[in-house]
C-alpha cells in the first residue's frame, strides 16, 4: 500500500510540472540577460537552463504552471536596463525532470544572427566603486559589469563570449573568475571584466615613443594638461586629442598641428553642472547628456561663456559630452578642468585606434600619449546629436548607437548591402526586418578611409551572418563607394543585383523610414551636391516620392558651378555667378565690399570659364545658394571645412527679424522652377544701404522657409499630397528647420523630420537599402 501511495505522489508531482521552451531575440547578449534569467528562475523555483546562441537567448524552464506564467511576465517587465527584447517565442514541451537551473555555455550555430549591444557608458554602480577606496577596483581604469562598458568595439564574432572579443588576451584572476562564474553577481559573464591584477593597464609615453615612468599615469597626464600640453588619450573606440579648453594657447596650438583651422572642437566636462556654466541646458538635453549613449550634444552657448572663441570660431554653439569611460572620469576629476576631446586624426582621416598607428600619425600633434593595451576591434567615433522640438535629432550616428538596428515594417528576404555616398559615409546592411546602419566612416577621399569602410563592411557581414544578394549604391559613378559596389558584385561568387539609387531620393526615403511612413510624400531635399538623373548636380529639389520611386516636381533654377569642386571650397565663385546672372557684367560696378576684396583679373577669368562652360557643370544646389549669400555678406569667401559658409550664416541670424525677400516661382511645362534672382538683388540692395549682416542673414533664412511653403502648396494643389519630408544637409540648420516646420504646420501639412537617422549624407545608405529592396527583382 505504501509503495502505491508513493508512486501516486510522484505521478501527481509530474503531472503538475510543466516544461516550456523560450526563445528570445533582440539585444540580449552582453547586457546581463542570462544572470537575470537565472535569478528569475531561482525566484520562481524553476529548473532548466539558459544559453546564448547565434540567434539570441534560448531558455528551457520546468516547474509549476503558475510559476512559469509569473516568470514569463517578469522576463518582459523586468529585463536588464540595456536589454532590448524584440520577440519572445514559447513552445510547450513534455517535462523531463530537470533538477536545477543552470547557465550553459554558448552554442554556436550557422546561418543565424543575434543583435549586439552598442558600447555603453560606465554605470552608476561601477562609478561608485571606481571612487570607493574600500573597493578592490578603486581607480581601476577599466572597471565594468554586465550593465556597462565596451561591447561593439571589442567584439570579433558572435556569440558574444570573452573568447570572441579582444579581452581574450587577459586571463581572469581567481577573484574575477569567481565573480564571472557567479550567476548572482553583477559581473557574471561580463566579458570585458577585469581588475588591476589581471586586466588591461594604462601607460604614459612621450611623442617619441619613450615610456614615462609614473606610479599614476593618469595623474601625471592631468598635470601635463594643466601645463598646457596636448595629450593623445586612447578611449573606447579610438584616440582623442585632449588639451585644457580654457587655455587659448593650447587650443590654438592643437588647431595648428591638426590642420583644423575653424571646425569646432568637442568638449568633455565632468558633470552637467560644469556644462551649465558655459551652455544652456534644458531638461531634454540634460536627459540625453546623462543617457548611457553619452553623445556629443550641440548646446547653445551662454552669452557670458568664459571659454575661448577658438574652440568653435564664429559659432553660437558648443559640442559637449560627459565622460563615458572610467579612464575619462579619472582624468577629468584629476585635471579639474573642461577638456577639448577632439578626434585623434589629422584633418579628415579616420581616427587612430591602434597604438603603433597612433604614435606614427599623431606624433606631430600630441606631446604625450596616454594609452592602454586593450585592443580595439572596430574604431568608432563619438556620436553627435542635438535636441529639436524636444526630440533627438542625430547628426552623426556612431558610438553608443551602433550597431543597434532600426526596426522597419519591411522584411528583407534577400539581404541588402547599401554602400552610401562619398561624404559622411555610412553603409547599411538590411536583413530580415532589421536595418543596421553602420558607424560613421567619414569622407571617402583617401586610402585609409576606404580601408576603414571595407573593414567595416566585412565585420558587419561576419557578425550578422549575412550574405547580401542586392547591393545598392549612389548614382554617381566616380564615388569610391560606387566603385566598391561594382567591384564587389563583379568579384562575388554569387550573382548579385546592383541597383544605383538617386542621391536625393535616398535622402527622402531615409526620412520616411525614420518616421515609419510608407506612403507617398512631398520630399524636400536640400543639400550641397548629388548627381541627378539628367546628369546634372542637384541639391535644391522637391520630389514626389515613396519607398520605390520618385518624380522631380520642382527645383532651384540651374546655374553654373564654375571650377566644379573648387566652387564648393571657394564660395566667392558662386557669389560672382549669381551676381553675373542678375546684373550681367555690370555687377562689377556695384559698390559692394565683397567685390573690393577680389582681384579683378580673378573675376574676369571666372566669367570667361562660365561663358565657355569650362569645368562649370550646372547645379540646382541650395547649399551653393547659401554659400553665395555667405560670401556676398562678407562672411566667408573660402571654407576650411564642409558647410562652413552656411553654418556661419546661420550663426549670424538676428532671430527677432521677421522680414524676408521676394522670389519667383513659375510653373513650367514639366516642373516648377524657383528663381532666386530677386533674392540676390534684394540682398545687394540691403548691403548697399548698409543693412546689418545679422538682419540680412535672417531675411534670407526666412525667405528659404517661405520658398518651401509656397512650393509645397503648389505641389499639394496638383498632387493632393499633404505629407512633407525634409531631408539633406541644409536641414541641419536648426533656425531654418524650425521656421520651415512652423510655416508648414500652420498650413496644415504633416511634417516629417529626422530623429534617429542623420539628415546629412550619413543617412542616405538607409534610403538606398530600402529603395533597392523595393525595386529588386524579388519585389518587382
Amino acid at each position: 500500500m505504501n509503495r502505491i501511495l508513493t508512486e501516486r505522489k510522484k505521478r501527481s508531482r509530474k503531472e503538475k510540472s510543466k516544461r516550456l521552451f523560450i526563445h528570445i531575440t533582440g539585444i540580449v547578449q552582453g547586457v546581463g540577460f542570462r544572470p537575470f534569467i537565472y535569478s528569475l528562475a531561482t525566484r520562481y523555483s524553476l529548473s532548466g537552463f539558459v544559453l546564448n546562441d547565434t540567434s539570441g537567448v534560448k531558455i528551457e524552464v520546468e516547474g509549476k504552471e503558475k510559476n512559469m506564467a509569473d516568470f514569463l511576465k517578469h522576463v518582459a517587465l523586468d529585463a536588464p536596463p540595456l536589454a532590448l527584447i524584440e520577440k519572445i517565442d514559447c513552445r510547450k514541451l513534455l517535462p523531463i525532470g530537470y533538477h536545477h537551473f543552470e547557465i550553459k555555455k554558448s552554442k554556436k550555430e550557422k546561418e543565424k544572427f543575434t543583435l549586439i549591444s552598442p558600447d555603453i557608458s560606465i554605470c552608476p554602480d561601477c562609478l561608485r566603486e571606481l571612487f570607493d577606496k574600500a573597493d578592490r577596483r578603486y581607480q581601476y581604469s577599466f572597471i565594468n559589469c554586465t550593465n556597462c562598458g565596451p561591447r561593439f568595439s571589442i567584439i570579433e564574432n558572435i556569440p558574444y563570449d570573452r573568447a570572441r572579443t579582444t579581452m581574450r588576451e587577459f586571463k581572469l584572476c581567481p577573484e574575477c573568475q569567481k565573480e564571472y562564474d557567479d550567476p548572482l553577481n553583477r559581473r557574471f559573464h561580463a566579458q570585458p571584466d577585469a581588475c588591476e591584477v589581471c586586466g588591461p593597464q594604462v601607460n604614459l609615453f612621450n611623442n617619441k615613443g619613450s615610456k614615462i615612468h609614473s606610479f599614476d599615469p593618469i595623474k601625471t597626464s592631468a598635470g601635463l594638461l594643466k601645463k598646457g600640453y596636448i595629450v593623445a588619450v586612447k578611449g573606447l573606440g579610438g584616440f582623442h586629442l585632449a588639451c585644457d579648453a580654457a587655455n587659448k594657447t593650447s587650443v590654438e596650438t592643437l588647431r595648428k598641428r591638426k590642420y583644423r583651422e575653424d571646425k569646432p572642437f568637442a568638449l568633455m566636462a565632468l558633470d552637467v553642472e560644469k556644462i551649465k556654466e558655459f551652455c544652456r541646458v534644458n531638461e531634454y538635453e540634460q536627459r540625453l547628456l546623462l543617457s548611457p549613449r553619452r553623445p556629443i550634444l550641440i548646446l547653445r552657448k551662454k552669452k557670458d561663456c568664459r571659454l575661448p572663441d577658438e574652440i568653435a570660431p564664429h559659432n553660437k554653439c558648443l559640442g559637449m559630452m560627459l565622460p563615458y569611460t572610467p579612464l575619462h572620469y579619472l582624468l577629468l576629476r584629476e585635471a579639474g578642468m573642461v577638456l577639448v576631446m577632439t578626434s585623434g586624426n589629422i584633418s579628415d582621416e579616420p581616427i587612430a585606434y591602434k597604438n603603433k598607428d597612433a604614435f606614427k600619425r599623431l606624433g606631430g600633434i600630441a606631446d604625450y600619449f596616454l594609452v592602454h593595451n586593450r585592443k580595439i576591434q572596430t574604431r568608432i567615433d563619438d556620436s553627435v546629436t542635438r535636441i529639436f522640438n524636444n526630440q533627438e535629432m542625430i547628426l552623426r550616428r556612431s558610438r553608443g548607437y551602433v550597431p543597434q538596428p532600426m526596426k522597419v515594417n519591411l522584411f528583407f528576404e534577400e539581404p541588402v548591402l547599401a554602400v552610401g555616398g562619398e561624404l559622411k559615409n555610412t553603409f547599411c546592411l538590411a536583413t530580415r526586418n532589421y536595418v543596421f546602419l553602420s558607424h560613421h566612416i567619414g569622407d571617402l577621399e583617401n586610402l585609409s578611409a576606404l580601408t576603414s569602410f571595407e573593414e567595416g563592411i566585412d565585420h558587419f557581414l561576419r557578425i550578422f551572418h549575412a550574405s547580401p544578394r542586392i547591393v545598392a549604391c549612389d548614382l554617381h559613378p566616380d564615388y569610391l563607394s560606387t566603385k566598391f559596389a561594382r567591384e564587389y558584385c563583379q568579384n562575388s561568387s554569387f550573382k548579385l543585383e546592383l541597383i544605383p539609387i538617386q542621391h536625393h531620393h535616398a535622402h527622402i526615403v531615409s526620412c520616411l523610414v525614420d518616421n515609419h511612413f510608407e506612403g507617398k510624400a512631398i520630399g524636400v531635399a536640400f543639400d550641397g551636391v548629388g548627381l541627378g538623373t539628367d546628369g546634372r548636380i542637384w541639391g535644391g529639389e522637391f520630389l514626389v516620392a515613396d519607398l520605390r520611386g520618385f518624380a522631380r516636381v520642382a527645383q532651384l533654377k540651374y546655374l553654373p558651378l564654375p571650377g566644379g569642386e573648387m566652387a564648393i571650397k571657394e564660395p566667392w565663385r558662386m557669389a560672382v555667378t549669381y551676381l553675373n546672372e542678375v546684373y550681367g557684367p555690370d555687377f562689377l560696378s556695384l559698390p559692394l565690399p565683397f567685390l573690393e576684396t577680389l582681384k579683378k583679373d580673378k573675376i574676369m577669368l571666372l566669367l570667361k570659364i562660365i561663358k565657355k562652360g569650362v569645368n562649370s557643370p550646372l547645379t540646382s544646389s541650395m547649399g551653393r545658394l547659401f554659400d553665395a549669400v555667405s560670401a556676398l555678406t562678407g562672411l566667408r569667401d573660402r571654407v576650411n571645412y564642409e558647410g562652413q559658409a552656411a553654418i556661419e550664416l546661420e550663426m549670424l541670424v538676428e532671430e527677432k527679424e521677421k522680414g524676408s525677400y521676394p522670389f519667383e516661382i513659375s510653373s513650367q511645362e514639366k516642373i516648377i522652377l524657383i528663381d532666386p534672382k530677386a533674392i540676390i538683388a534684394s540682398i545687394v540692395s540691403d548691403l548697399i544701404n548698409h543693412e546689418r549682416k545679422e538682419v540680412i542673414a535672417a531675411r534670407f533664412h526666412n525667405t528659404v522657409a517661405r520658398i518651401i511653403l509656397q512650393t509645397c502648396k503648389k505641389i499639394r494643389e496638383k498632387k493632393g499630397l499633404n505629407e512633407v519630408a525634409l531631408s539633406g544637409g541644409v536641414f541641419q540648420n536648426v533656425y531654418l528647420l524650425e521656421k520651415t516646420c512652423d510655416l508648414l504646420t500652420k498650413a496644415e501639412f504633416s511634417v516629417y523630420t529626422h530623429h534617429q537617422v542623420p539628415p546629412n549624407d550619413g543617412g542616405i545608405s538607409l534610403g538606398q537599402a530600402v529603395i533597392a529592396h523595393s525595386r529588386s527583382r524579388k519585389c518587382a
